[in-house]
């Protein structure tokens, strides 16, 4: 084990990280100089607290097993195992920690693998500091996270072919607001706020939505959405 991780030893006999108010994030970047920033960032929030890092991907392991993180703040590009290489063994030993992916504009490619893997979470690096904390708190509600900017940066290859409506015909206009909102990165009470509907009631229609679309989740989802043009759709509708 590095000794960078050394203090974390420490604060794990602390009982501010054993409270149930703070969400315990663990990060893994393979550049100090990141990682200090980060944390940084993490120490001004009440309720957030560093519970440890890793620098590269083999580490993350055992860092994980030592202190219980609830989301995992991880670049998707390191030494030994690379962040995809990471998700990839932690879906498949069921880990129930959340995994918020730090990359950049160039990993266009990998975004997508990631995606396709089912990460809980995406995020640039050059975001800003209430976009990574707004995607701390996101995913550990369990509610996926994209960056607004990634949203952009992905779906340029949308085509201008019809939407294949198939599957949205089954949709009620209701459903295709949500799944607008949703493909705008609102969250569950925010878009509870537009629609005058109780976040709970937004969460339940947002699970049916994704069933009769067959995605997993809302990153999903929004590809789905932009992709087949929800929001043109839902407009023309209520014109």
């Amino acid at each position: 084990m590095n000794n960078h991780n050394d203090k974390y030893d420490e604060l794990n006999k602390n009982s501010d990280l054993d409270s149930p108010f703070q969400i315990k994030v663990l990060i893994a970047d393979d550049h100090d100089l990141i990682r200090q920033g980060l944390k940084s960032i993490i120490s001004y929030e009440n309720d957030l607290v560093v519970a440890g890092e890793a620098e590269n991907g083999e580490e993350v392991f055992r860092t994980l097993e030592l202190y219980k993180p609830d989301v995992l703040l991880m670049d998707i590009n390191m030494p030994l195992m690379s962040g995809i290489e990471v998700l990839k063994a932690l879906k498949a030993q069921d880990n129930p920690v959340k995994v918020l992916l730090l990359t950049v504009e160039s990993d266009k490619k990998t975004i997508l693998e990631a995606i396709e893997i089912g990460a809980d979470g995406y995020i640039l690096k050059g975001s800003s500091t209430e976009e990574l904390i707004e995607g701390i708190r996101r995913v550990y509600n369990d509610e996926n996270y994209i960056d607004k900017s990634l949203v952009t940066l992905l779906f340029m290859r949308v085509t201008q072919s019809e939407p294949e409506s198939k599957l949205l015909k089954e949709l009620s206009s209701r459903d295709l607001e949500i799944l607008m909102y949703i493909s705008k990165g609102l969250s569950n009470k925010e878009i509870g706020n537009q629609m005058f509907l109780s976040e709970k009631t937004i969460k339940n229609n947002a699970t049916r939505i994704f069933k009769i679309l067959e995605v997993r989740d809302r990153v999903q989802a929004t590809i789905y959405a932009i992709e087949n043009r929800v929001e043109e759709l839902y407009l023309k509708n209520n014109q």
